[in-house]
Parts: structure tokens; sequence; C-alpha cells
């Protein structure tokens, strides 16, 4: 039940009086809901859960208008972001390796530490500054460092702002995919799934400019490679750089982004989050009836009183303990408040885990092997890699697209579409290993890609919209987080072209240091992880779909 069931309509008549005005109404409404929640022994917040419930209710009744839709592109921009440039190393690796002379796995590493260091740092630090900020600069930071990148004198250098660009990378979903469902109506989170077709432009896009850029402008070998005759992973970078930083001047100077009103709420600033509602109505042109007082009435039925604060000490040393206290551990802790939330969390992380492991663990491993068994892989011509490139760059397109129709369907939902697609996904792996030539391998992994896009796309969406929205980022953080350690367990090895679309997934080095490239072990456990994903994803307590995330 919420305020903005009742409307206009009239309601059952007060004792002593004729009809209920609306405030009337709005009132008792909240006073059942809050009632209701208030008995609830599940210890999350009452008063949290009782005026994210409001919110919802009022973004609801604003529905999807002009300032969603906008936010679909610009939020994609992180989607867009956060498969580009894994991809750009992979691309690069070839020509950097023969000019520098280095080992190419060193630029992977740096690579996955400015992820891990991104997605634990902004998702947390979204939750204590506000999503605003954070969603602004993560493209900046990519666009400014790629650049620089591309002027870089050796290796070091390069390997050194790979990892530093990185950073701004790995805080895109996490704070991308929170701004995102705190302004969507609850009738269409499933846009949160669909958003994943950015994922796959970006693999398009990164496939189609590296083509000509280093096919034509790229030494043949590293016994003869100078800088001037091997610009094209440079002009490759200053491209994907520019890029960034056209992102970045559309979402900060051209979209007017307004602050979470969840996050606002969270934070106690609930007139600035009343503000921001109808701020958004205005832009979609409609009308909120959200008032101040619908909030505070909460916290009047919870004995708590939004008068008599006491005053706040001003002076530096303050202000820097508050700042302090911010990151101490009450995010991470409302994460595992109750125990079904907490069992819900570590699900998810041991799911996102599993699949970072899983992706790096096969692509390592699959090239040796399947070339020890005899397949023939010597179609190397840059015409046959970006065309193999090219095509599994837009089988991800319908991929995301099936996704967000299938998260809502009734018997699938969440948890059914990610645990089929994950598990189909590991059976495609398991698949693959029967190739015997380049164009075999290409046809096992266009269903790879298809199924892992559909995977990654509810996977996304789901991880966000089972946190509260207080924690959300740390939330994101942490899964994110888990999904970086567990890659950086595995060195990539070289991959056939028909695998150059997920040679940007085959992370950095530690398993392939210790296991036995001869045996297929690492191939079947592999698909085994997928496997269990799968079955895993089934064990979620919640499941979200028809929902509005709190």
């Amino acid at each position: 039940m919420s305020a903005t069931d009742f409307k206009d309509e009239k309601a059952s008549p007060r004792p002593g009086s004729g009809e209920w005005t609306k405030r009337d109404v709005e009132a008792h409404a909240i006073h059942v809901e809050t009632h209701d929640i208030f008995e609830d022994d599940s210890g999350v917040d009452p008063v949290y859960q009782v005026k994210a419930r409001i919110l919802n209710d009022a973004i609801q009744e604003i529905g999807m208008g002009k300032y969603q839709w906008y936010l679909f592109i610009v939020a994609g921009f992180g989607w867009f972001s956060d498969n580009l440039w894994p991809i750009v190393t992979g691309l690069i690796l070839d020509p950097v390796v023969n000019e520098f002379n280095f080992q190419g796995p060193f630029l992977k590493l740096g690579q996955n530490i400015g992820l891990l260091v991104g997605a634990a740092f902004w998702g947390v630090a979204s939750d204590v500054w506000g999503r605003k900020w954070c969603f602004n600069i993560t493209l900046f930071i990519t666009g400014v460092f790629a650049i620089a990148a591309g002027g870089s004198p050796n290796y070091i250098a390069l390997c050194s702002l790979a990892a530093v660009w990185s950073i701004g990378v790995g805080g895109n979903l996490p704070v991308d995919s929170a701004v995102f469902l705190e302004f969507i109506p609850a009738s269409h989170q499933y846009l949160l799934t669909i958003l994943s077709i950015w994922w796959a432009f970006g693999q398009l896009v990164g496939s189609l400019v590296a083509w000509p850029l280093i096919a034509d402008f790229s030494c043949a070998s590293a016994s003869d490679c100078p800088r001037a005759s091997n610009q094209g992973w440079r002009y490759f970078l200053y491209a994907m750089g520019g890029l960034m930083m056209f992102f970045f001047v559309i979402r900060f100077f051209v979209f007017d982004m307004y602050e979470s009103p969840k996050y606002l709420m969270g934070r106690g600033r609930d007139a600035e989050a009343v503000e921001v509602v109808h701020r958004v109505a205005r832009y979609n042109g409609r009308e909120s009836s959200l008032t101040l007082e619908m909030l505070q009435d909460v916290e009047r039925q919870a004995g708590k009183g939004v008068d008599g604060e006491t005053a706040m000490d001003t002076s530096a040393k303050a202000a820097v303990m508050r700042k302090l206290k911010m990151f101490g551990g009450s995010h991470v802790k409302g994460l595992f408040a109750t125990r079904k939330l907490a069992y819900s969390t570590t699900l998810l992380i041991v799911v996102w885990a599993l699949i970072g492991l899983a992706f790096p663990l096969y692509n390592g491993f699959v090239t040796y092997f399947l070339a020890t068994r005899g397949a023939d892989f010597g179609d190397g011509s840059v015409y046959i890699t970006y065309r193999n490139q090219v095509i599994l760059s837009v089988i991800g397109v319908p991929g995301a697209l099936l996704a967000g129709w299938m998260v809502e369907m009734p018997y699938l939902g969440r948890k059914g579409t990610l645990a089929i697609s994950t598990i189909i996904t590991g059976v495609f792996l398991f698949a693959s290993t029967t190739a015997r030539t380049s164009d075999a391998l290409l046809g096992w992994n266009c269903g790879f890609t298809f199924t892992s896009n559909v995977m990654y796309g509810v996977l996304y969406a789901v991880s966000p919209e089972l946190f509260p929205t207080k924690d959300r980022g740390t939330g994101n953080a942490l899964v994110a987080s888990a999904n970086r350690v567990f890659g950086i367990m595995v060195r990539p090895l070289s991959v056939p072209h028909a695998c150059q679309a997920h040679r940007h997934r085959a992370h950095a080095p530690i398993i392939a240091l210790y296991a036995d490239l001869s045996t297929a072990v690492p191939i079947w456990v592999s698909g085994a992880l997928f496997l269990v994903s799968g079955f895993i994803a089934l064990l979620l307590p919640f499941e979200p779909r028809g929902k509005a995330s709190i």
C-alpha cells in the first residue's frame, strides 16, 4: 500500500466528520505501511524502507519520460566503456610488444589492477559522496589517461597509464547501474538488463576503429619495429580516449544530471530528495504529488520526529572526522543486515567470482589445448581476424535484447534467465573444445558470445536490484571486486583469430604459471564453474521481477 495508490479517490469517512481529504488519505496510507514494516522483525531500517517505497511510488507516478530515456543513453556510455577498454588492450597488445619488446601480460596485469581498484573505490565513493560526481568523473579519468598513454615512450609508462585509465573504467558499472536503477519506475526496471546492448556496441566500435588503424599503421615484426612505422596503436588510443572525452562532455555539459533522490533520502536530505523528484517531473512535462511532509510523517510514525536536531560541530576537525566515519563499515554491514540479505549478498559475490575465474581460465588455455589436438588456426590474415571480431560483436546485440525480454517472463524472471544463460554458456564452452578449424571455433564462439551477453546483461542488472539503495554502490563494488580478483588469477596466452573477441577477458598471471597446459583440466574446470554458477543463481532468495528496488 502506498499514498499514491489512492490519488484523488474518496476514502472511508473519518469518525465524527464527513469525507477524508487527500492529505488525510496520504497520512493514513503512510501510517498503515509504516505500521506494517515497523512490525517486521527483519532488522532493516523500517524508516528507510517506507521512505524508499514512497519515493518508488513518486517515480512510478511520473512514469518513464524524457529524463529516463536520456539517462538510458548517458548511462549506456558506462557499459560501452566497460567492454571497450579491455578489448583495446587486447588489440594493441601485439604492436606494443613488437615495439617495446616486453612481456605482454604486464599490460594486462596493470589493467586488471586498475579495474580492481576502480571497482572497489568508486562503488564505495558513490555511497559516500553521492552518485552524481562519481558518474561524471569516471569517463573523464578514462579519456585523459588513455590519450596520455598514446604518447608513451616505453612499456613502463604504457602499463602505468593503462592501470590509471582502468581505475576510471572499473567504476563505470558499479556507479552507472545504481544511478539508472534509482531513477526509473519499477515498471521499466527491465531496461537495466537491456542496457547491456551498449556493452556489445563498445566491442563493435572498438573493433571497427582498430581495423584500419592497427592494420595499416603497424610494423610487421618485432625485429624491425621503430616507433615511426608503428603508430597505429597510438592513433587507436587517441581515438578511443577522445571518444571518452566526448562522452564526458555530453554527460557533464549537455545532460543535466540530478543527484539520486534515494541516495539523498538515505543520507537524511529529504527536502533535496523531494526537490529532485519534482525537477524530474517537470523535465518530463508531468507533476508529482510527493511532499516533504509525506517523508517526515514516516519519522513521526516511528517516534523520531523531525525537529530538535542537535547543533552540528562545524570545525575543520569535526568535518574531517565525519568524512572518515563515512568510510566505516556501515555500508558493508548494511549488505549483511539480516540473514536473508546476507545470504543473497554472499551468493552474488560467489557467482561474480566464479564467472570472473571461468572466463579467463577458458580463454587462457583453450588455444594451446586445441592446438595440441590437431586444430588448424592458420588463417592469420588481418581481414579474418577483424571479420571474426566484428561478427562476434554483432552477435551480442540480440543477446542483450533477448535478456531484456526474458527477465520479465513470469516463470523465468531474473533468476531463471541468469541460471539458464549461464548454464548454456558453459555448454557452448564444452562444445568449443571439439573445434579443429578456425571457422568451427568461430561458430561455437558465436553461441558462446550470444548466451554470455544474455548472462552478463542479467547479472549486471540483478545485482544492483538486490542491494538497498543506501548501500548499493558498496554492494556493486564488492561483487565487481570479486570478479576482478579472480580474473587476475589467470594469465592470457596467445588466442586464435576466432577467439579474438574473447581475448580481452583473459586477464593476468597466477594459475597459468603453475598449471599443466598439456591437460584438458583447466577447460573442464572452467565449464564446471559456469554450470555451478548457473545452479547457484537459482538459490538467490529474492526475485526482483515486478518489484521496485529499495
